[in-house]
């Protein structure tokens, strides 16, 4: 899947998601938030320029989101998302509007539309992680120039010895039966398990 379906997926599917950011005292707030616009550039959503969610925005132009989409937890998928935000100010407030129609009973005048402005999130980089497949689906996503990083587990081929203390532990199946065995990070649930139990510390636990 492209960046570009995964946003659309999270502007047109999920739609509303939960924003967290980071106040003068560094707490956390989260709240949900409508995703109103995504394109190549990003995504687009508003808020009104009274809200203490606007000062965040101001005073931290950074959020994490995440969004779910399923009836319940095995039918479920799931996208998280961390990035930088600007504000672009009334540009595009009329795409807005037509795009999602169900805003002008909220804000019905032009007078009462002056309250908001547009957010971009410009640079983010995140996963979608999709459970109502077997096994799991997991993939990395970055975009505006952002550095996608990710924590795998993998197995170093000069060290494994072939047993099947990882097989024999991962939840779904996610090794090889091969030796050297290899960790398939598609599928992997990050559990640990093998990490845990390998006598010869074959399984590395890898963030970048």
């Amino acid at each position: 899947m492209t960046t570009s379906e995964i946003l659309k997926i999270l502007q047109k599917d999920i739609h509303s998601t939960v924003f967290a950011t980071v106040d003068d005292q560094g707490l956390p707030h989260t709240c949900v938030i409508d995703l109103m616009l995504a394109d190549e550039d990003g995504l687009y959503f508003l808020t009104a320029k009274g809200k203490s969610f606007y000062e965040r925005l101001t005073a931290r132009p950074f959020i994490a989101l995440s969004g779910l989409l399923g009836q319940d937890t095995l039918s479920s998928a799931a996208i998280s998302l961390r990035g930088q935000v600007r504000n672009i100010g009334r540009r595009r407030l009329d795409e807005i509007f037509e795009e999602n129609p169900y805003m002008n009973a909220l804000y019905p005048t032009e007078k009462s539309r002056n309250a908001l402005e547009v957010f971009q999130i410009y640079s983010g980089e995140g996963e979608y992680f999709d459970l109502s497949q077997q096994p799991p689906f997991r993939q990395r996503f970055s975009f505006g120039g952002e550095k996608g990083h990710q924590t795998v587990y993998r197995i170093d081929r000069e060290k494994c010895i072939g047993c099947m203390g990882c097989r024999s532990v991962c939840p779904i199946g996610c090794i090889s039966n091969t030796i050297p065995r290899e960790i398939d990070a598609s599928h992997c649930l990050h559990c640990g398990n093998c990490f845990t139990i390998c006598p010869v510390k074959a399984v590395e636990k890898l963030t970048g």
